[in-house]
């Protein structure tokens, strides 16, 4: 999916919703324990009660890998059950030297190889370059890069001052200036948590064109109204991602039903923004 093929999802929808797809078998409504893939039927209900609203879906690796061989198995049937329009996030947060990459690489972006067909890939970047290539080397893919993140200690390193060319900034600045040379903003995206949002307008100086993804609203209690002023560009720039707060709305029969409700909710906020800020 392309940077345009995006955009015009989300003017589309009127929404720039990420329906994270955090699916932990202790959480789900307890009548689906006896389906025979519980997992996938909580998503399969979870996105056919979101799909009018969400222009992007998110599963979160590790609640799948967690269950060996059957969460592969349900994540499997999870991406091919996405709507094709939607765009589809591997959340892995993966990143090593370059081979180990490039195998990562392939097990998310290669159909032929793993049987998955993700759109994009979270990547850590600590260990720089080479190990960020390996995933920027399949076209038409995305990285999403973590710059800025959410949660408490991301103070213990993203935010300790680093000299650079006689210049002194954030370690997160130095993240998304430097990357800057390995891709451009049809290929990288940044991870920006909704807790940092007074950051939000000096990082849009640093990445102007980019697509930010951006986690912490509802339960972890970012502001959306923020992250919009202070993130959205000319292409909106923002997948704004909700779990917990959507697909937990309810923990009982009427799931799916609450989930929609919970959806509809912030695409009515995000139809405000883009008039407002667009």
């Amino acid at each position: 999916m392309t940077k345009q093929e995006l955009f015009e999802q989300i003017l589309k929808k009127k929404s720039y919703l990420c329906v994270g797809l955090d699916t932990d078998i202790k959480k789900i409504p307890h009548h689906l324990l006896q389906t025979k893939d519980p997992i996938f039927e909580f998503n399969r209900q979870i996105i056919d009660a979101t799909a009018e609203y969400a222009v992007a879906y998110k599963p979160n690796i590790a609640f799948y890998e967690a269950m060996g061989v059957k969460g592969w198995e349900s994540l499997q049937k999870t991406l091919d059950y996405i709507p094709k329009e939607c765009f589809t996030i591997a959340d892995a947060k993966r990143g090593d030297i370059g081979n180990t990459s490039e195998l990562y690489a392939r097990t998310f972006f290669d159909k032929s190889s793993s049987g998955f067909d993700f759109d994009s890939v979270t990547v850590a970047p600590y260990m720089g370059r080479d190990s960020v290539q390996p995933f920027l080397a399949f076209g038409g893919k995305w990285v999403i890069l973590l710059a800025l993140t959410s949660n408490i200690g991301s103070k213990d390193f993203q935010h300790l001052k680093v000299e650079v060319n006689g210049e002194t900034k954030d370690l997160y600045e130095q993240v998304l200036t430097k990357s800057q040379e390995w891709g451009d903003s049809d290929s990288l995206m940044y991870v920006v948590g909704a807790t940092q949002a007074d950051k939000l307008a000096e990082i849009r100086k640093i990445v102007p064109d980019y697509f930010l993804l951006v986690p912490g609203i509802g339960a972890q209690g970012g502001s959306l109204e923020e992250v919009s002023r202070y993130g959205m560009n000319k292409q909106c720039g923002l997948l704004v991602n909700s779990s917990r707060a959507i697909i937990y709305a309810s923990d009982g029969p009427d799931f799916a039903e609450r989930a929609n409700e919970e959806a509809g909710k912030v695409q009515q906020e995000m139809e405000k923004y883009l008039t407002e800020f667009i």
